[in-house]
């Protein structure tokens, strides 16, 4: 069963399906607007830092650190790291956002703050694109740890999620040698930040 959710504003001819979630499922919503939904949603007291920024086909912003910024911008050319700011812009065109945490509870616990401060509306000309949660460990997540990512994914347009990459501890990561999750997701976000595609 499908429930409204009180952080955002979903526009849908049709409910969206109800996945598992899994470290290893990728829910990307499709055709649905996603927007923040102010006075519904109360500003945290904190919050990640916002400053002015531009010029980036979209940023990829840690809600902590050791999220994982870092190997996702050498994994997937597009993106530039917001050094943990979110990136307003003084004027022109919004600012396309990508929200990173790792799949630990802290990790999903920033994040989930992170998707609160979008959703309450106050980051003018911010385009919140999606979460991406990088592993923290390898196997399955734990019962609690997907509850908890199942909560979270609910306050953000969509969610990739990248498996854990034994390959990435011992070697930079580039696109050329990326997983397919990883090669999923890089496709995604090149289309939605594609200028001749409307959304």
């Amino acid at each position: 069963m499908v429930t409204s959710n009180p952080w955002v504003t979903r526009e849908s001819a049709a409910a969206e399906p109800v996945h598992p979630t899994t470290i290893e499922h990728i829910h990307v919503a499709q055709n649905v607007t996603v927007r923040p939904q102010p006075g519904a949603v109360a500003a945290p007291q904190q919050g990640l830092p916002v400053r002015t920024a531009a010029g980036a086909r979209w940023w990829w912003l840690g809600c902590h650190g050791g999220a994982g910024v870092t190997s996702l911008t050498g994994a997937v050319p597009g993106g530039t790291d917001a050094g943990r700011y979110w990136p307003v812009p003084a004027s022109g065109p919004v600012q396309r956002v990508v929200l990173v945490a790792r799949t630990h509870a802290s990790g999903l616990e920033a994040a989930q703050l992170a998707a609160r401060q979008w959703a309450s509306g106050v980051l003018p000309g911010v385009d919140l694109l999606g979460l991406v949660v990088v592993a923290d460990a390898p196997g399955r997540l734990p019962g609690p740890l997907r509850d908890l990512l199942r909560l979270v994914e609910g306050g953000v347009p969509r969610t990739w999620a990248v498996p854990w990459e034994d390959s990435w501890r011992l070697a930079a990561p580039s696109a050329e040698s990326v997983s397919r999750p990883v090669g999923r997701m890089a496709r995604d976000l090149l289309s939605l930040t594609d200028p001749g595609v409307s959304r």
